[in-house]
This record gives C-alpha cells, structure tokens and sequence, in this order.
C-alpha cells in the first residue's frame, strides 16, 4: 500500500505524490518500485482522488476523517487487504528498496513478529514496514481511542527491525520544493 493521504503541509500544501519528479508524478516512481515486489497495490489517498485511480490501482481513502495520519491509511489497508500481509510505503520515497517487501518478509517470518519495519544506522522507518492483516482488530481499538502515534500502536506488538545499511539513501523522502529540486539536480 503506498501512503499518499497527507496534507503536504511542508510541500506547501500540495498532494505529494503528485509533485513531478524528473517529469513523473513521484508516486509513479513508488508504484514502478513497489509493484514487482507484491501481488496488489492499493493507494491510500485523501484527496484526487481520481488522478490516483489514473495510475491503475485500487484508491482507497481513509475511514477516518481529518487527515489522522499514516496509521489511518494502514488501517484502511488492512481492512481492504486481499492477503495476509499488508507493506506500506510513503507515496514521497520515490528511490525505495527494490528488494525491501522480501526482506521485511524474511525478517517477520523468522521472528514471528506482527510487524517488521525497516532500519538505517539507529533510524527506523516506521512508514516502511510489513504487517500480519491479524494486527486490524487492535488498530482499530487504538485508533478509536484517539490513538495517532505510530510509536505508542508499534508498543503492543510484537515488532522485528529489518536492516537496511546498505540501501541508507533509499529511505530518503521528498517533504519540501527544496528537496524536490536538490534530488531534481541530481
């Protein structure tokens, strides 16, 4: 599931995903990374709606209204989900791992984990992560008790780190016109 149901506050108030990037719109730089990797993509958006259904996949906006935050859309994830397993993405980490759905998935079946969510150095990427569909019925509670911090969610579950060292500079997200044009420059 790729993420793209925020504000875009620091993008000045822009649909993220839909910020050209090398003459792209960014999320179709995250479809074309993700899809390979998983059997369904479905895009969790908030608003334009019908420019997202223009790439191809399933749109789903959040149940809950007001712009709750990315637990919000994994929430609408999950519920939809035709698999056992739901990974999501942010619809601005145009350079994501090409190989990260497998790795998240080797280290939550070795640890027996809820979820696995990826790491750089002592950084984790909480937005990056692959989760059991099981995990929905505690959401939900968490979310309807006015929950919102993934951290605070992420503590009542059993959760695997996945290193991903080697691949740092993939996690890096594009929040602002500024980083959109050093990464347009580059």
């Amino acid at each position: 599931m790729i993420l793209a149901g925020g504000r875009g506050t620091r993008m000045g108030g822009v649909d993220k995903g839909l910020q050209l990037l090398r003459g792209r719109p960014m999320v179709a730089w995250v479809i074309e990374r993700l899809a390979p990797q998983v059997g369904e993509i479905l895009l969790n958006a908030n608003q334009n709606l019908a420019t997202y259904a223009g790439f191809g996949h399933r749109v789903i906006p959040d149940e809950i209204g007001g712009f709750a935050g990315p637990l919000a859309g994994l929430h609408r994830g999950l519920s939809e989900a035709a698999h056992g397993f739901v990974a999501t993405v942010p619809c601005d980490s145009p350079f994501l791992p090409s190989d990260l759905v497998a790795r998240l998935g080797a280290g939550i079946d070795g640890a027996g984990a809820d979820l696995a969510v990826a790491k750089t150095g002592e950084q984790p990427h909480p937005v990056f992560c692959l989760c059991r569909t099981s995990v929905l019925p505690g959401l939900t509670r968490f979310l309807a008790g006015g929950g919102r911090k993934i951290d605070a969610w992420y503590s009542r579950l059993k959760v695997v780190e996945v290193r991903f060292d080697d691949q740092e500079a993939a996690f890096s997200n594009i929040n602002t016109p500024e980083e959109l044009r050093a990464v347009e420059g580059g």
